[in-house]
């Protein structure tokens, strides 16, 4: 008897694809959900809530504000992943390539495989929204909602994925990276600001009719569009919406399968010729072959590009209002916004720490600290004077602030990469994701955090010495830095020196090595910490900021410079008499939840 062997239908496997990689990343979820990552997940998780409700109470509200939420949401899917490596990248299209599997299909099974996972979950529960603004409208808007609202997750999931393909192939050439920089600069200040739009609306009288059909027209407005069709009785709108906002996903999901396909395909290394780098001492090598990778390296380009658009647009947004206090500090908000940028100083080499710990008595940190200054340092003080002349002042702070972060930004990055060394990718191993430097992101964006929080504070010492002194605070603010450059850098290099082999062993396996016998070790890592502990550390560190720095240091300038809004800012609402001691307490708070993370983490070392 003859037996016909049939090809399963193409409908057929792409299903079985997809949950075969759906599975894989509930698997890989499974299994990775310890140490760290669970800290973070849990901190993330909790803000998302928090998000999420505020969402869900402008569904209560009107439908402007839900539109104005959700675009938002869109906002956050599209530039998250900027900021954290290329995003959630459990499931790599790397991975695939040499199964054979079209790039429709695969794209396919890696969508379903975006859906599984913490973040879209709670998007999904923001979505939610939809459900209520339908219950206020009617049965028949109900039922367009939940059609609406799995659509609306499609999109913001597709946006996500093809923003990030974009960008990986944007960031192979120079124009791409300073581009892209410019545009994720100024979108991440604008919501950083955002308080000066709602103001500059309040003022306006709220949401204007032609802010209201913007909102609409945006992708992330489609389903609350057409929720509201369909509650008014205009089906025909409302189909059309949906089918719309069907088409779109499709469209996503083909343009993000022709990105795959350049993704996976090998890149061509430029041969353009370079002049020979020549230098006389071993740490004016070094100084010669960071600058050569900080022209050469398109993903350090376009950390320099993002931080001087975010340090400009984040003074300037007040502008709107008319208000110029913010302006003059476009200089240090660019150099703490750099420092955090480049927190993962040696986790971008990868494994080429062994070049450096075969030359006995390198250099390196030295020669480092020299090229962060050359990079940095022009860029940040021809910020700082052209802002501050515009405005007339106060040159006093600027000048001594300026000075003691660049020192303390000199200081505080390197130390911080060999202290708190999270592995990284070798640079010809980045694949087509060139945003994802660290196989470990969710590491290197918390310490991207800590080095701003920290780079920040070395500033403090300045900006109290020119409020009592005024003029002599500048000698401060340069001693400061000189001292920060100077210590923290002798600091990391002996750490360097003294731990090289240990840390190359981390940078090329990912793990810390173990402690031999009468050995203090590596051991006593954020990832020892018994879970209650991990979770106090992890919102002390994510939330410590918030009162820190825009309830506490942004009022207190505010003051100084005797600025007129009020904004967001508690103390300034107090009367006179309590707005100082309200503005202590808050930077108490700030400095109190860094202190309980880091005592929580001390004590665990030591024991």
């Amino acid at each position: 008897m003859a037996v016909t062997l049939t090809p399963a239908p193409a409908a057929a496997t792409a299903v079985t694809a997809a949950r075969t990689m759906a599975g894989m990343k509930l698997a890989v979820l499974r299994h990775s959900m310890s140490g760290q990552k669970a800290g973070l997940v849990a901190t993330g998780g909790t803000l998302g809530l928090v998000l999420a409700g505020g969402t869900l109470f402008a569904a209560f509200q009107s439908g402007d504000l839900l539109a104005a939420a959700y675009a938002v949401w869109m906002l956050g899917w599209i530039l998250g992943p900027v900021f954290s490596g290329g995003g959630d990248e459990t499931l790599r299209p790397e991975y695939f390539t040499l199964l054979g599997l079209p790039p429709r299909r695969l794209a396919v099974g890696l969508l379903v495989g975006a859906f599984v996972g913490v973040a879209p979950a709670i998007s999904l529960l923001a979505l939610t929204g939809l459900a209520v603004s339908g219950v206020r409208r009617g049965p028949a808007a109900v039922l367009v909602a939940l059609p609406a609202t799995l659509l609306q997750l499609a999109v913001f999931v597709l946006l996500s994925r093809v923003a990030v393909a974009a960008l990986g192939i944007a960031l192979r050439s120079r124009v791409g990276a300073i581009g892209t920089g410019l545009v994720n600069g100024v979108i991440l200040a604008a919501l950083g600001q955002g308080w000066v739009f709602v103001i500059a609306l309040g003022q306006a009288g709220g949401i204007t009719p032609e802010a209201s059909a913007v909102l609409r027209y945006l992708p992330s407005g489609w389903g609350l569009a057409a929720v509201e069709a369909a509650g008014a009785g205009n089906w025909g709108r409302a189909g059309l919406v949906l089918g719309a906002t069907a088409v779109l996903v499709a469209l996503l999901l083909a343009t993000w399968a022709a990105l795959l396909t350049r993704r996976v395909g090998a890149a061509r290394a430029s041969a353009r010729s370079r002049r020979p780098m020549t230098a006389s001492t071993a740490s004016g090598a070094v100084v010669a072959k960071e600058l050569r990778a900080w022209s050469r390296d398109l993903v350090r380009t376009h950390q320099l590009t993002f931080s001087v658009a975010y340090g400009v647009f984040f003074a300037a947004a007040p502008l709107v209002l008319g208000i110029d206090a913010m302006l003059p500090w476009a200089g240090p908000i660019f150099i703490v916004m750099a420092a955090a940028m480049t927190a993962g100083l040696y986790a971008v080499d990868g494994t080429a720490l062994w070049l450096t710990l075969t030359v006995p008595g390198a250099a390196d940190v030295r020669g480092r600290q020299r090229a962060w200054l050359l990079v940095v340092g022009p860029v940040a003080a021809a910020l700082a004077l052209a802002c501050t002349a515009v405005t007339g002042g106060p040159w006093p702070m600027v000048l001594a602030l300026t000075a003691a972060l660049l020192g303390g930004g000199a200081g505080i990055v390197p130390l911080m990469s060999v202290y708190a060394l999270v592995p990284g990718t070798d640079p010809h191993r980045r694949g087509g994701n060139p945003l994802r430097v660290s196989e470990d992101d969710g590491a290197l964006t918390g310490m991207a955090y800590a080095v701003l929080a920290l780079v920040a504070l070395t500033g403090a010492p300045a900006a109290v010495a020119v409020a009592l002194y005024g003029w002599a605070g500048v000698a401060v603010g340069v001693a400061t830095g000189v001292l920060c450059w100077w210590g923290f850098g002798l600091l990391a290099q002996r750490r360097l020196h003294a731990r090289g082999p240990e840390l190359l062993q981390t940078m090329r396996t990912g793990k810390r090595p173990a402690a031999g016998p009468g050995s203090r070790g590596n051991g006593g890592g954020f990832d020892e910490l018994p879970k209650r502990e991990r979770i106090i550390v992890g919102v002390c560190m994510t939330i410590a900021a918030i009162p820190l720095f825009p309830q506490g240091v942004v009022p207190a300038l505010i003051k100084i410079n005797d600025g007129g809004t009020r904004s967001w800012f508690l103390a300034l609402h107090l009367p006179e008499v309590f707005q100082w001691p309200v503005i202590a307490m808050m930077i108490l708070l700030g400095l109190g939840a860094y202190g309980t993370g880091a005592w929580i983490f001390y004590r665990h070392r030591r024991r």
